[in-house]
């Protein structure tokens, strides 16, 4: 038992030798390439193997012959382990550069295509994850494009509404201040006519801006979409007589939601006036709000005759009026954005769609306590 336990001692004494030395290789070979590290392990094993062989040969004063047998057994075993260890530090290393020009390529704004070929399983779910990365990149740079070109459009119809009401108040200034208006009053309604048109842009901006900085503060309480629904058709009233649309309120359940009554009422009326803009006279819009599946739905149907297919994803975009809406009594592209704003702030969905005569703007909230 004792002889047992000082060839175990001479062996552990021999193989931690070689293990330190190994690690001191490997401390030095640590910004080197994978396959000399692989090396180095391979090494460091039969190393380990050799110098307690060594050590217990010494120890146990074997014979010469014995002690040249195992040497050798020990070196050929060597070998094999160092040609192992070369063949598989080559692969991962090979892999490792395919995986490195592959994701340069998505870096530069391409998409990443994981190299072909059997590769270790750490490989593969870093292909895997180079992937889905790709992709998330690539649907934040479609995301960006449109961003850039909303915000584009949005600055090129912003700056044509707000000129022409700029110059018609420059004009009616001036022949107020030559003293050459034939009806002052009349010019000084138009002015403030004007002007209100003008706050009701820039309110419209800076609502927009809260919430795309996530700033729109809600204080939600419980009310009823019936009531909700009885405000904004009262508010709407005088625009729609002025159009000669008929507004109808249809299927208005007393459903409770919890919302901010301030910001709904202003997703109802940015959804009507739009409704009575587009609607032709003798035209009807009509208002529903119906318990769902899903929640509450609160809808607008007008008659504007539909929206193209192609268009109707670009809806809600920010700047969005469409082919017909060049004219500044279609506003600056604001309201239909900031209906979605504060429904998806509310946890909801907008949505629209084409129905026969017309397009159909449906809001869905959840239910009060849901």
């Amino acid at each position: 038992m004792n002889d047992i336990l000082v060839m175990a001692l001479f062996a552990f004494l021999g193989a931690a030798a070689a293990g330190l030395l190994g690690a001191g290789a490997l401390r030095l070979l640590r910004r080197r390439s994978l396959t000399a590290s692989v090396a180095v392990v391979a090494a460091v094993a039969v190393g380990a193997m050799l110098a307690g062989t060594l050590a217990v040969a010494w120890a146990m004063f074997l014979s010469p012959h014995d002690l040249s047998v195992v040497t050798t057994v020990v070196a050929m075993a060597a070998v094999v382990s160092l040609a192992t260890a070369l063949l598989l530090g080559r692969s991962v290393v090979a892999r490792s550069r395919a995986l490195t020009l592959a994701a340069r390529s998505f870096g530069d704004g391409g998409d990443f295509a994981a190299p072909e070929g059997p590769s270790t399983a750490e490989l593969s779910a870093l292909s895997r994850e180079l992937a889905a990365t790709s992709r998330k990149l690539a649907e934040s740079r479609d995301r960006e494009r449109a961003l850039e070109t909303s915000r584009r459009e949005l600055v090129a119809w912003i700056s044509h509404d707000l000129r022409t009401p700029l110059a018609g108040l420059r004009a009616m200034s001036e022949a107020l201040e030559d003293g050459v208006a034939a009806d002052p009053n009349r010019y000084l309604r138009q002015i403030r006519t004007e002007v209100e048109r003008l706050n009701g842009m820039v309110g419209d901006l800076f609502e927009l801006s809260r919430i795309h900085a996530g700033a729109l503060a809600l204080s939600p309480s419980r009310v009823s979409v019936y009531d909700l629904v009885g405000d904004a058709l009262a508010g709407a009233d005088p625009l729609a007589r002025e159009h000669g649309v008929r507004l109808i309120g249809d299927r208005v359940e007393q459903v409770p939601v919890e919302v901010d009554g301030k910001e709904m009422s202003r997703v109802l009326g940015n959804l009507l006036v739009n409704a009575i803009r587009r609607t032709p006279a003798d035209g009807t819009v009509a208002v529903a709000a119906e318990r769902s599946a899903v929640g509450v739905v609160l809808s607008v149907t007008d008659g504007c005759g539909g929206i193209p297919e192609e268009d109707l994803p670009r809806v809600f975009d920010t700047g969005w009026r469409g082919t017909h809406a060049r004219t500044p009594p279609a506003g600056a592209g604001l309201g239909l954005a900031i209906v979605r704003g504060i429904v998806e702030a509310h946890r909801g969905i907008a949505a629209v769609r084409n129905v026969p005569g017309g397009c159909r703007f449906e809001v869905t909230l959840p239910m009060a306590g849901v």
